[in-house]
């Protein structure tokens, strides 16, 4: 990508939001737009870098032996009354409905229903079970506090999985299979996540366990053992029988150990047993010959979250302590490197471009920052806007074919050339 063709000027950053630095860089540098209260457009880097995510995500859960699936996001009222839950969302103002001469629709805010149609006239038998359908796609949230920008959106991608299984032992497997397989996702993300103990609350079922960034920026807290990392929401100590459910389900027997924590929910993993096949009527054929209800698990990864959470535990400070930029894990980053070239000088201007297309033709995705009326110190700074792991300055200190590798997290420096920088990066 070639700076020029974005339109990009200099990068001035005022009044930053404390709470959220790096994506009020994001919004002050156009890589994100807002078009309204929870509601945002991707420029190119953070899509690319969502796409990453998303990749990621499908990828180990197509390891885990998951099946992937896209179901449409405008979804009839029909089945949402078959599950008894239209009115709840209606009522309280979470869905978006509209109203057309065919009937009623719906912007789904979630997905079980949808999925449990989905599978219905596909899992009829014992023989088709066990299976983890997973899809990631638009949800809708009609939000009314609206909060930390991608965090809490009214529209946001997410991941969405659903196990059904003949048992409440088989959905115990799945359930610890798609936990396997959230704890690998975060891991190669880079964010390292707690899975907490949780109440099912309205999603109904037995257990449920919320995935959980430990940050000062999220909206929850949490009871945490430091020596054994295990935690658990708060809302557990609501419950009447809340000191028998963490024996029973998590062998926990004291919390006098535990300390209360700031976290960022990225994701959740719920056992729902039959409640969702009661409601809709889910069966498949038993060994016997019988009908019997599916036992189901739900899974979800905020995938915007997850976005926000990395970009947020990526920011950089410049010497007074001031957040000035990004720098992407290696892993995740959409552009590697960043060449930065001074403009004026023709000599510099083409090996810089011989750099860029040596690069981009070997399939590592570079960064030309061939602006013109730019300095160098200028294009310096502005190369942790991008959030680019790497930059490479060709400017008067720069002889012959040996470049200068830079590493933008800790200022380390390697000298290479053209023919071995790939190696390094």
């Amino acid at each position: 990508m070639k700076l020029s063709q974005t339109g990009m000027g200099s990068i001035k950053l005022n009044n930053l939001d404390e709470m959220y630095p790096g994506q009020s860089i994001l919004l002050q540098t156009g890589q994100l737009v807002q078009y309204g209260a929870g509601l945002f457009g991707y420029n190119t880097v953070p899509l690319l870098v969502r796409r990453n995510i998303e990749k990621i995500i499908v990828d180990t859960l197509n390891k885990y032996g998951c099946i992937e699936v896209l179901l449409p996001t405008l979804q009839p009222d029909t089945i949402w009354k078959n599950s008894g839950r239209y009115d709840h969302y209606v009522d309280d103002g979470t869905m978006l409905v509209t109203e057309s001469n065919k009937g009623t629709f719906c912007l789904a805010p979630t997905g079980e229903e949808a999925m449990l149609e989905f599978a219905r006239e596909k899992l009829k038998s014992y023989k088709n079970l066990p299976v983890t359908y997973y899809q990631i796609g638009e949800k809708f949230r009609n939000e009314i506090r609206t909060r930390g920008y991608l965090l809490r959106g009214k529209a946001f991608p997410m991941l969405d999985a659903y196990s059904f299984d003949i048992n409440e032992s088989s959905m115990e497997k799945s359930y610890e299979n798609v936990r396997k397989a959230f704890l690998e996702i975060f891991e190669k993300i880079g964010l390292k996540v707690i899975p907490i103990v949780a109440d099912n609350g309205a999603m109904g079922g037995k257990k449920s366990e919320e995935f959980m960034l430990i940050s000062s920026q999220g909206e929850d807290k949490i009871l945490y053992n430091e020596e054994t990392g295990i935690g658990l929401n708060t809302e557990i100590l609501e419950r009447e029988d809340y000191k028998q459910y963490l024996k029973n389900e998590y062998n926990i027997e004291d919390i006098s150990n535990f300390k209360e924590i700031r976290t960022m929910e990225l994701g959740h993993i719920f056992q729902l047993g039959t409640r969702y096949s009661e409601m809709m009527n889910g069966k498949y054929i038993n060994k016997e010959g019988k009908e019997s209800l599916y036992y189901m698990g739900c899974y979800g990864i905020g995938v915007s979250r997850t976005v926000a959470a990395l970009y947020e535990q990526s920011v950089v400070k410049d010497k007074n302590g001031a957040a000035c930029g990004f720098v992407l894990p290696k892993e995740i980053a959409p552009y590697k490197l960043q060449i930065i070239v001074k403009q004026e000088n023709e000599e510099k201007q083409k090996l810089a471009q011989n750099l860029y297309e040596t690069l981009m033709k070997k399939d590592i995705n570079v960064i030309l920052d061939d602006r013109e009326n730019v300095t160098i110190g200028a294009k310096i700074k502005d190369a942790k806007i991008l959030g680019t792991p790497y930059i490479v300055v060709i400017g008067d200190k720069q002889e012959g074919e040996k470049i200068e590798l830079e590493n933008n997290l800790n200022g380390e420096k390697i000298e290479t050339t053209i023919g071995n920088i790939e190696t390094l990066l």
